[in-house]
């Protein structure tokens, strides 16, 4: 199968399902994961997707010693970089965790790559860089802005790293992808987003409350300056992203220096839009009620996706109807995450909706 593709943080949510579509393109994958946010189980659902061994190595990207052994023992080609901390709500409390997480493991990566005279790299950022956006949709040649919280400042910075590190030395070929609001799951509802503890993001958040695991939905803000008051974002089917770094990946074989791109729909939709898109389509009503906006958090923002077409050829290919039914499948087959086994009610339930 030729050389590794060492995939960072490949137990999560995105880097699992990018993991599972590198494999089924036929590339030989290491994934790399502390586990602090993702599960082992998604990688053994991987192995029954795929009929393949999934490499595994538990460990963190802080540690050097293990980068360092990692690619003295692998033959690796590329790195896929997903390891990090990604909660808004958390980096507003615990900065320093994420700046050493997700700035300094990234730094610990180059040096170990550099060592090893690995050049190539994929690296999961986030619209978060742009800050309050200047227009929209987004566009790249608009350049980053000022991010409003630790998560997004953590994300432009190793931007900037990776920027210095091209203008230092043009062996590197480095893709950045900037993506916005990730929903959906694997159309097998064997993986999907599994947080650990409380969940943060919309959809996780929704789901529960319809399986009745949560009496109600926190909506944080119904006072913006949106259509209906609450947030308005570009969500992107998680499927649709992980094609994403597999084409950008395939990019690299051809382009020098440090690209970056937008992966969204073009589309924004407000959090109420996509509550009643969920009722509509489950029929079941989500009790809700309003709260204070969260620290960190934008209006609105969404992407003009169009360069990532242009130089790719990727392009969302999932609407939201696809995004919510997906969703709903992990969860229901899945209540309570990859803790769950598929249970009667679960598969009696699935099979009167689907």
């Amino acid at each position: 199968m030729g050389k590794t593709t060492l995939i960072t943080g490949g137990a999560g949510y995105i880097g699992s399902h990018t993991t599972l579509a590198l494999i089924n393109a036929g590339k030989k994958v290491l994934v790399l994961d502390n586990l602090c946010n993702s599960c082992r189980e998604s990688l053994v659902r991987l192995e029954y997707l795929t009929r393949t061994r999934v490499d595994f190595i538990e460990g963190d990207i802080r540690n050097t010693n293990l980068l360092d052994d990692i690619f003295s023992r692998y033959d690796i080609d590329a790195v896929v970089h997903f390891a990090g901390l990604k909660s808004v709500e958390e980096s507003v409390r615990k900065p320093l965790d994420y700046y050493a997480n997700n700035v300094v493991g990234t730094l610990n990566l180059c040096h170990a790559m550099a060592r090893s005279e690995v050049f190539k790299l994929v690296f999961s950022s986030s619209a978060m860089v742009y800050g309050t956006p200047r227009q929209i949709p987004i566009i790249e040649d608009l350049g980053t802005g000022k991010p409003i919280n630790p998560y997004g400042r953590t994300k432009l910075l190793i931007e900037e790293l990776l920027t210095d590190l091209c203008l230092s030395d043009p062996q590197w070929r480095i893709a950045v992808l900037r993506y916005f609001n990730p929903i959906g799951a694997h159309e097998s509802g064997l993986i999907g987003e599994n947080p650990n503890g409380r969940p943060n993001n919309l959809l996780p958040c929704l789901t529960r409350v319809a399986m009745r695991q949560v009496p109600e939905l926190m909506v944080y803000g119904g006072d913006y300056p949106t259509a209906d008051g609450t947030c308005v974002r570009d969500y992107v089917h998680v499927v649709d992203l992980a094609d994403g770094h597999l084409k950008a990946l395939q990019a690299l074989q051809s382009r020098n220096g440090i690209h970056a791109w937008n992966l969204g729909t073009g589309i924004g939709y407000s959090v109420l839009q996509i509550i009643r898109s969920f009722e509509d389509m489950t029929g079941i009503t989500i009790p809700l009620r309003f709260a204070p906006r969260r620290a960190g958090d934008i209006a609105e923002c969404w992407a003009d996706p169009s360069k990532a077409e242009r130089d790719l050829g990727w392009y969302a290919q999932r609407d939201l109807m696809q995004m919510i039914i997906d969703t709903w499948r992990w969860q229901m087959r899945n209540p309570h995450g990859y803790r769950s086994q598929p249970g009667l009610l679960a598969s009696i339930a699935l099979k009167q909706w689907v």
